[in-house]
């Protein structure tokens, strides 16, 4: 996929040098955007091999997203991409998942004065009531499909069914023509002390000529590991919540502001501050892809040697240097997104180049 050889060379171009909390360093760059058009296949990587336990895991993350879930021991069953970060009792300081299906909404004491809250209704009903002209009853019944009651009584708002039930004409006062059609992974307090808050937090969709888009921002991205991912994500999320409301994918949009390759630890790491400018000149000279591949033979032959493999640059300059092959296809029953199953997700004519390793950054 083009787009994502195109990200990689961007980074390779422009890149700055940076330290991170990982203590591996990287090769970043501020902000990079790319759009993917969904009529034309589905987008998981064909120039390194994403099949098999990589699939697996993909779909296993994304189920357990849908269910909402805090912890990770249904997930744990079938791929251990979160234990790094989860407690003993496999509960997760932050997780998409419990944020998309279960966003915490203020009540009692925690309402501030002259706020609107489904949990603070009387102002707003009459509000909407004035502006829609609706009666009370359909709006409280409207709104409340969405709230949920936790077993000790707190409240939380369902954002996927959210966006669902408006594509589909089952919200009150708006329609699929809404451009208020965001799922946010991100709650700034918890941000602030959670072991790892979510990457790609936020997601807007919106309806454009009949096709359904999706628009996400992603804080930071780990380009030769998390970035397929998300993408192959997405890329499925959209076709999911299209499926149920009769539309077409559109085009999957991704922003990503902090978008890094990892380079390696101490000397390696290091090696690659002192020579940056020559590996930028070389990128921006290199006018066919087996060039990329005497790139990767200068590093190998001066870079100091490391272990394991956290210096991502080699692999991503072999994975670059190979021709994209034709995109597989998804299909996907016509299930809610609470029904879905492993099982369901049916990927055909997938034929990638061979696997590449990368090391985890944790």
């Amino acid at each position: 996929m083009e787009q994502y050889h195109q990200l990689v060379e961007n980074i390779l171009e422009n890149a700055n040098y940076r330290e991170n909390r990982t203590g591996v360093d990287t090769l970043s760059t501020f902000s990079q955007h790319y759009s993917i058009d969904l009529q034309e296949g589905f987008p998981l990587i064909t120039t390194k091999d994403m099949s098999g336990y990589r699939w697996n895991s993909l779909i296993h993350e994304l189920l357990w997203y849908f269910s909402g879930e805090e912890h990770i021991k249904n997930l744990r069953e079938h791929t251990k991409i979160w234990d790094a970060w989860a407690n003993d009792e496999g509960l997760l300081p932050t997780a998409y998942g419990r944020f998309w299906r279960r966003y915490p909404v203020p009540g009692g004491e925690d309402l501030l004065k002259g706020e609107w809250w489904p949990t603070n209704t009387d102002e707003w009903i009459e509000d909407a009531q004035e502006q829609y002209d609706l009666s009370e009853e359909e709006i409280r019944e409207g709104i409340s499909r969405w709230i949920n009651e936790e077993d000790d009584g707190r409240k939380t708002f369902d954002q996927i069914q959210y966006v669902i039930d408006t594509l589909n004409g089952d919200h009150p006062y708006r329609s699929e023509k809404s451009r208020r059609l965001i799922i946010n992974a991100w709650h700034p307090a918890n941000a602030a002390v959670s072991k790892l808050p979510p990457c790609h937090f936020t997601w807007v969709l919106n309806v454009q000529d009949g096709k359904l888009n999706t628009h996400l921002t992603q804080r930071s991205g780990d380009t030769a590991l998390g970035i397929p991912f998300n993408i192959a994500a997405y890329a499925l999320i959209t076709k999911i919540i299209a499926k149920q409301t009769d539309l077409e994918p559109g085009k999957f949009s991704h922003t990503i502001v902090d978008s890094h390759i990892y380079c390696g630890k101490e000397e390696r790491g290091l090696w690659y501050k002192e020579n940056l400018q020559e590996l930028k000149q070389r990128m921006r000279e290199a006018s066919q892809k087996e060039e990329y591949l005497e790139i990767r033979d200068w590093i190998l032959d001066n870079a100091p040697e490391q272990e394991k493999k956290y210096d991502h640059v080699p692999g991503l300059l072999k994975q670059i240097s190979r021709e994209s092959r034709e995109k597989p296809e998804m299909s996907l029953p016509d299930k809610s997104i609470d029904e879905l199953e492993y099982e369901d997700f049916e990927l055909e004519d997938y034929r990638p180049h061979e696997g590449i390793t990368f090391a985890v950054a944790e």
